[in-house]
């Protein structure tokens, strides 16, 4: 808001009233003084006429608890446990391992009470949000009218939800096979005959919707959109026991196989030993099936492409119907 102020003067004969011209210098002086101090009151007002006051939505946490809590976790269900793993992405009991775990040892998801002695969100409400934002890719105040929680708690929720899970499933979860893993794939890979198989090795685009623009040309590779490329292996379980994230969508998996860690442990010699035998041959180093643009390595046993007789024929047809374990990973995923 600005004030604008035309004064005249009008004096009698058009002469002034002060002969002196310090008088009038000094009239002038106060005059501006008290423009510019009309001015700074209008500028104050304007600003605080423009910072509109945060409106408190009351939203009744404890409606939404009761109503997430007797649609999908008493006793007498309003959805049954099918409707429950499509809508979370996993079955009541995982669910409810996690819970137990997070909430145990991450306080926030403890149910507290505010200055005002109210109940405030209860674990399952916080819980539930973090995994529906991660399970469907939706916004942070997607699950406000439901589980009655709002876009900073949600987002909140997600960070600790997801630091905790890292926290105590990280030693299970996230690490590389063990001498009892070995020998359970490598018993599995012997019954579906291919022995010393470790498991299946390939690359994905995700597709990165966010991309700015200046950067879609170092993302686009094969495909019209921006795409990030991961790099997993998986064995028949699903389980991935290596992944690589994060490279342009512009490489292939040559490109990403010589910046991706995982025959790091191999090469300096930490590898687990691995034995098998293929007719009377013995050998020392497990193997993954791969397609056929991965390099020809001792590591990989890649199919044969246009085989002409049938034995070849059955080969490429049972390592290409083996190799489908890591495309169902990325189905899953």
């Amino acid at each position: 808001m600005d004030f604008h102020y035309d004064i005249d003067f009008i004096f009698p004969n058009d002469e002034p009233p002060f002969d002196s011209s310090s008088d009038d210098d000094e009239m002038k002086l106060t005059l501006a003084i008290a423009i510019e101090e009309l001015k700074n009151e209008g500028a104050s007002t304007s600003r605080r006429c423009s910072v509109q006051p945060r409106r408190f939505i009351w939203r009744n946490p404890l409606q939404g608890h009761d109503r997430l809590f007797h649609d999908y976790f008493t006793e007498t269900l309003v959805y049954p446990p099918n409707v429950f793993r499509r809508r979370f992405r996993m079955s009541r009991s995982l669910f409810l391992c996690i819970h137990s775990r997070v909430e145990a040892i991450e306080p926030y998801f403890v149910q507290k009470r505010n200055a005002a002695n109210t109940l405030g969100l209860s674990s399952l409400q916080k819980m539930t949000a973090a995994i529906r934002m991660l399970a469907y890719e939706v916004s942070a105040d997607f699950m406000d009218e439901y589980i009655r929680i709002g876009e900073t708690t949600a987002i909140k929720s997600l960070k600790k939800f997801v630091k905790a899970v890292v926290s105590i499933f990280s030693e299970e979860y996230l690490r590389s096979p063990n001498n009892n893993d070995i020998a359970r794939l490598l018993a599995v890979g012997q019954h579906r005959g291919f022995p010393g198989m470790l498991g299946s090795i390939d690359c994905m685009h995700w597709k990165w919707k966010n991309c700015p623009s200046k950067w879609k040309g170092q993302y686009i590779g094969h495909t019209r959109d921006p795409t990030i490329i991961l790099e997993i292996m998986a064995s028949y379980d699903l389980w991935i026991w290596h992944a690589f994230f994060g490279l342009l969508g512009s490489h292939n998996d040559i490109n990403v196989l010589e910046r991706s860690s995982v025959f790091s442990e191999l090469a300096e010699g930490r590898a687990p030993p691995v034995n098998y035998s293929i007719n009377g041959n013995n050998y020392l180093m497990g193997y993954y099936l791969a397609d056929g643009i991965y390099p020809s390595w001792a590591t990989f046993v890649k199919t044969i492409p246009a085989p002409q007789d049938r034995k070849r024929q059955h080969f490429a047809s049972a390592q290409e119907a083996v190799r489908k374990d890591v495309e169902r990973a990325f189905g899953v995923l």
